[in-house]
């Protein structure tokens, strides 16, 4: 049945999400997505869809978000499809069972570690990135063997429409479903026992999603966000770095990117330096008009551009602005602002900003940052720009943050073989490549023993004997063992 055959029957509510889920656990239960066979088959599918469908794709996310085409093709659609490829690749090595030791305790035995789907999963994806954030956990869940429901975002409509118009063409539409809809379809598809909820977006919504897990014990990924920081140090490739931050700032999605810079810190005396460099280059890449520039997303919608307009009008960071701040509201364009020294206190430094605005922050010393970053709530990336070896050294081992990068902004992303995930408040679990496949997976321990190999001092009567030989085993004391096994106790 597929998703256009839904939409005909009404509205999505609670009953239905039921339906759909009686028809998602035949289809899991029919054994049919277990098989390596299916399982290629999709993936299959779905790279083809990415290759035809490529112009549509490209289509709705400029709707959505004017992304820019470039950007849109490096972000999204390239990066699905090598993730694609890659499970394609791997898929009968991850699927293989995992070998293991046995102890001695079990010994004549074989051990492996089984990956087996999880069953029914459901994904909740974001706006920012509407179809990697969509596609690359769903290959993740097809690639583990599992029946999958999208639920796409409503904030990017066009996208969502594309998956659930074109979706259904290309895969088995009895076990891979697309909801569209907002929250009324989000609670009754959260009121149904899925085996795994993978949500992207933010903690208010995070937290809904958790609780509604766990009225069915049903186990989450949460992949959030929070004020990922970058701390810029005086012994850096000034123009490198500059270029590198505006491209990982304004160059993803023009700052609505759960990995963006959110804020920098850098010392007093290398600020001055910091922000001409920064000036200079974005007028560079962007024009004196940024509103007018091409090569910038728009603000995704009215509320946030409001969202946006709300932080940076606040009578504490208003005055602070030291570039940009130009807004086109009919557009929904904000330019890339800076702001230089707003108080710890100001709503911009408590909430995630989302956008194109980045304050600087400055301290004494470069080390002094740590504690500014540790005394927040953990964020989804951390940065650092040095080419101080013991000071990176120093920011890997004492700041905690879902993903770490040295020297460059957001690219760890694109390194499937690094687990993307956050950390406390920034998310709950981690994907991506054969994260991916074991995220959707429950590694099943399996123990194999034949008939032979008795041990005696397993059964009773529990003599003292007994008790001498397994105690000798257990703690691994040869001596003891054989003694014990002759009948001597040691002294």
């Amino acid at each position: 049945m597929g998703v256009e055959m839904e939409e005909n029957r009404g509205a999505f509510d609670g009953h239905r999400a039921a339906e759909l889920m009686v028809e998602l656990r035949e289809a899991f239960g029919s054994g049919r997505t277990r098989s390596y066979e299916w399982r290629v088959a999709q993936l299959k599918a779905l790279f083809r869809m990415i290759d035809e469908k490529e112009a549509e794709i490209m289509a709705a996310l400029y709707s959505d978000l004017a992304k820019p085409e470039l950007e849109a093709f490096l972000h999204e659609v390239s990066l699905t499809r090598s993730a694609c490829q890659l499970a394609l690749k791997e898929l009968k090595r991850w699927m293989k069972p995992e070998k293991v030791s046995s102890s001695i305790t079990t010994f004549p035995s074989s051990s492996e570690i089984v990956s087996e789907p999880l069953g029914v999963v459901l994904i909740i994806s974001a706006w920012n990135y509407p179809f990697i954030l969509s596609l690359d956990p769903v290959i993740g869940a097809i690639a583990a063997g599992n029946a999958v429901v999208l639920k796409p975002s409503e904030v990017a409509p066009a996208t969502a429409s594309f998956f659930a118009r074109t979706l259904p063409a290309y895969l088995d539409s009895s076990a891979i479903r697309v909801v569209e809809g907002a929250v009324s379809e989000t609670t009754a598809l959260l009121e149904q026992k899925w085996d795994k909820i993978l949500y992207t977006g933010n903690s208010k919504v995070g937290r809904i999603v958790m609780a509604a897990a766990a009225k069915h014990l049903t186990p989450v990924v949460l992949e959030l966000g929070g004020k990922s920081p970058v701390v810029v140090d005086s012994n850096v490739n000034l123009e490198v770095a500059v270029k590198r931050i505006i491209v990982g700032k304004w160059g993803c999605n023009n700052g609505q990117a759960c990995i963006s810079p959110d804020y920098i810190i850098t010392t007093k005396s290398f600020a001055p330096k910091l922000v001409e460099a920064l000036k200079s280059t974005l007028e560079k890449f962007y024009g004196e008009d940024p509103l007018e520039s091409k090569d910038l997303s728009r603000i995704v919608n009215s509320n946030h551009f409001a969202r946006l307009t709300r932080l940076l009008d606040e009578d504490k960071v208003y005055g602070k602005i030291i570039y940009g701040g130009q807004r086109d509201e009919k557009k929904l364009k904000i330019a890339p602002t800076l702001l230089f020294d707003v108080p710890h206190d100001s709503l911009i430094m408590k909430e995630e900003i989302f956008g194109p605005i980045l304050p600087i922050i400055t301290v004494d010393k470069v080390e002094e940052s740590f504690d500014i970053i540790n005394s927040r709530t953990k964020p989804l990336a951390a940065y650092l720009f040095t080419k101080d070896k013991i000071l990176e050294e120093k920011f890997v081992n004492n700041v905690s943050s879902g993903g770490m990068l040295i020297n460059d902004v957001a690219l760890h992303l694109a390194n499937p073989n690094l687990p993307f995930g956050g950390v406390g408040e920034s998310g709950i679990g981690a994907y991506h490549g054969k994260f991916s496949f074991d995220a959707f997976s429950h590694k099943k321990a399996v123990l194999h023993r034949s008939f032979g190999g008795e041990a005696p001092a397993r059964y009773p009567p529990y003599t003292l004997k007994k008790q001498r030989i397994l105690k000798a085993l257990l703690g691994g004391d040869i001596i003891s063992l054989v003694l014990a096994l002759l009948g001597w106790p040691r002294s």
